[in-house]
């Protein structure tokens, strides 16, 4: 049981990047986020994620693979509003 939640809050957990998404596209502008933090992150993610790949915990698994998906939409997001400021 406990570790069904613990994998539904995997999953869940990163989906709390759509609504940033979601409003740096409505407002075409990703001027208050910092590009430095938002790269920082996902560098972050990026080198936690072969081991998350390898990992026999599904939960690490699956939060790895959603994380990295969902943030790397919100540095995409980030980038491309700064970039057309």
């Amino acid at each position: 049981m406990m570790k069904t939640i613990a994998l539904i809050a995997a999953i869940t957990l990163p989906l709390f990047n759509i609504p940033l998404i979601v409003r740096v596209i409505k407002r075409r502008s990703s001027a208050d986020i910092s590009i430095s933090w938002a790269l920082g992150v996902w560098v972050c993610f990026l080198l936690m994620a072969p081991e998350g790949f390898r990992s026999p915990d599904i939960v690490w698994r699956a939060f790895n693979i959603a994380n990295l998906i969902l943030f790397t939409a919100v540095v995409a997001a980030v980038l491309w509003y700064r970039k057309k400021r």
